[in-house]
C-alpha cells in the first residue's frame, strides 16, 4: 500500500508539472503573437524570420504593383516614385496625406519609404485584377479585410526579404522595398486597366500656370513647365523632389472630388481613419497642357475603371506619362 501510495503522489506531481510548463508555453506563445505590432506602431503586421517567396511568374500577366507610400515631411524626399505610372494621393488620420503609387511599365531598383495600408486602398484596388500590394502592415482590425481582399498582400510579414531599413532617418520612415523581390518583370501597359483614356487635348480649358490642392494638414501645388512637358509638384511648399530621378512631373494631375467620410478604423492614437469613396460619381478638373478642363468621373462598380469626361459628355483623354490623381473632398 505504501509503494501504491507512493506511485500515486509521483504522478500527481508529474501531472502538475506539466500543466505548469504546458500553461508557461502558452503564455509564451500568447504574449509573442500579441507584441507584432510593427514598427510603425499603428502596423499589425511584423516581419517573420522567414524565406522570401520567389516572386511569382503568375504576377507578370495578371496585375501591377502597388505601393503604399508614406508622405509627411519626415518621410521625403521619396524614392522611386519617378517610375510609377499612376500615383493616388488620398486624405489619411490628422489631415495629412499619403500615396499609392502603381507600377505597370516599370519597376524601380527601390520604393519608399513604405506605411500602412487603409481601407479605401482595397477598394480602390479592386479596379486591377488581382494586383501586388506592397504595404508595412494595417491597423489589427483591419487585417481580416486585407486577407480577404482579391489581391496579392506582400507586407514585411510575408515577404521579409523584400524589405529593408534605410539609415539615413528614423524608424517609421524608412522602410524600402525592393520591387524584384515581388515581381520577376514589369507586367507591361495593358495591366493598367484603370480606365483613363489617353490622347489629344479637347478642345477649351483655361490656361493655368498652377494649382494648389489642399488637406487639413498638408497642401500640395502642380506648377506648369513647358521645358519638362508636365507639372512640377511642391509639397507643404517645398519642391518634391526623389533620391533617384530627380523632380517628378507628371504629364497629367486630375482633381477628383470625392466623399471622404470616417470609417470604423483610428489609429493608435484614437484618430478615426477617413474612408475615400471611389466608386460613384462626381466632378473633376485635369490639369494638361497648361490648361484645366473641368469634366466629370464615373467609376458604377468597384471592378471597373475611372472614365472621365468633359461637361459635354465628350471623352477626356489624357497626356502620355504619368498620371497623379488627387482624391479630394467634395465641396
Amino acid at each position: 500500500m505504501a509503494t501504491v501510495g507512493m506511485g500515486h503522489g509521483a504522478r500527481t506531481r508529474r501531472a502538475a508539472l506539466t500543466a505548469a510548463l504546458l500553461a508557461v508555453a502558452l503564455t509564451a506563445s500568447l504574449t509573442a503573437g500579441c507584441s507584432g505590432t510593427g514598427r510603425d506602431g499603428e502596423d499589425g503586421r511584423a516581419p517573420r524570420p522567414t524565406a522570401t517567396p520567389a516572386p511569382s511568374r503568375s504576377a507578370v500577366a495578371g496585375s501591377p504593383l502597388a505601393v503604399k507610400i508614406d508622405n509627411v515631411r519626415a518621410a521625403r524626399p521619396h524614392t522611386g516614385l519617378g517610375a510609377a505610372d499612376v500615383v493616388y494621393v488620398e486624405q489619411v488620420e490628422g489631415g495629412l496625406s499619403r500615396l499609392l503609387a502603381v507600377y505597370a511599365t516599370r519597376l524601380p531598383r527601390t520604393v519608399g519609404p513604405v506605411r500602412s495600408v487603409r481601407e479605401s486602398d482595397l477598394e480602390l484596388l479592386r479596379q486591377f485584377p488581382l494586383p501586388t500590394l506592397a504595404f508595412s502592415g494595417a491597423q489589427r482590425a483591419l487585417l481580416p479585410l486585407v486577407d480577404r481582399a482579391p489581391l496579392r498582400a506582400r507586407s514585411p510579414d510575408e515577404a521579409p526579404g523584400a524589405y529593408h531599413r534605410g539609415t539615413g532617418r528614423a524608424a517609421p520612415h524608412n522602410l524600402y522595398l525592393r520591387p524584384a523581390a515581388l515581381l520577376p518583370a514589369a507586367p507591361g501597359r495593358a495591366a493598367l486597366t484603370t480606365g483613363f483614356s489617353y490622347g489629344p487635348a479637347p478642345s477649351g480649358g483655361t490656361p493655368v500656370s498652377a494649382r494648389t490642392v489642399r488637406y487639413p494638414a498638408a497642401r500640395l501645388t502642380f506648377t506648369w513647365s513647358a521645358g519638362r512637358g508636365g507639372w512640377l509638384i511642391a509639397m507643404d511648399g517645398e519642391p518634391a523632389v526623389t533620391t533617384d530621378s530627380g523632380r517628378p512631373a507628371p504629364a497629367t494631375v486630375v482633381v477628383q472630388y470625392v466623399r471622404i467620410r470616417t470609417s470604423q478604423y483610428h489609429d493608435a492614437l484614437g484618430n478615426r481613419t477617413p474612408y475615400t469613396e471611389t466608386v460613384g460619381s462626381g466632378r473633376a478638373e485635369v490639369l494638361r497642357d497648361g490648361r484645366s478642363f473641368a469634366g466629370f468621373w464615373s467609376r458604377p462598380a468597384a471592378t471597373d475603371g475611372t472614365a472621365f469626361t468633359t461637361a459635354d459628355g465628350g471623352r477626356l483623354d489624357f497626356a502620355p506619362g504619368q498620371v497623379w490623381v488627387v482624391l479630394l473632398p467634395a465641396p
